[in-house]
């Protein structure tokens, strides 16, 4: 059985009488669905029913292909500034080399200042699962090294070989404090 989400309008509304809302958004009063339709189609527009729910329900004398149409652009414009947010993911393992790490730490820190939450996954080896504390000190001097760009939104949370910790970018407010500041030495005379 298919439901429909679709307003009913014009004949489609089946109940004897309706609350009506006159196109300028005035209230006409509580009247019977064939005065409505009559008032509706002299005004060559369409009857749309916009709270079935309510008793009785409440029409609206409209042009409904405009309203969809309007409703349409919304539901794009609400899409596109909609903000999509992406996880990159970076790997390391409790012996990193000091090259190998300044090499990740400079990916998780780009990744941030794109704007991009970073997860980083820490793999054990062999007997390495048995020393949690080696994961935990590596991705704390990581957090560290980062405090500037990023903050720790999931601590470190071992699960099985693995130890993951996720970071999301910090929020950019220096760049609107800067400003100011630029500003008033623009505005001082110059001796």
């Amino acid at each position: 059985m298919l439901i429909s989400v679709e307003p009913r309008i014009n004949d489609r509304i089946r109940v004897p009488e309706v609350r009506l809302i006159g196109p300028n958004g005035e209230q006409v009063g509580i009247i019977g669905i064939d005065e409505a339709m009559r008032i509706a189609q002299e005004a060559d527009l369409d009857l749309v029913e916009v709270a079935p729910e309510a008793h009785p329900p409440v029409c609206k004398i409209m042009d409904y292909g405009k309203f969809k149409y309007e409703a349409a652009v919304k539901a794009r414009e609400a899409r596109k500034n909609q903000v999509n947010t992406v996880i990159k993911e970076v790997q390391l393992t409790p012996k990193i080399d000091t090259h190998d790490y300044e090499t990740k730490r400079a990916q998780v820190i780009r990744f941030l200042n794109a704007g991009d939450k970073v997860k980083i996954k820490l793999k054990f080896r062999g007997r390495e699962q048995f020393r949690p504390q080696l994961g935990l000190r590596v991705l704390a001097k990581l957090a560290e090294d980062i405090a500037e760009v990023g903050v720790i939104e999931a601590a470190p949370k071992q699960d099985g070989r693995n130890m993951m910790m996720v970071i999301a970018p910090m929020k950019r407010k220096t760049t609107a404090a800067k400003k100011p500041a630029a500003a008033t030495s623009a505005d001082e005379p110059q001796n």
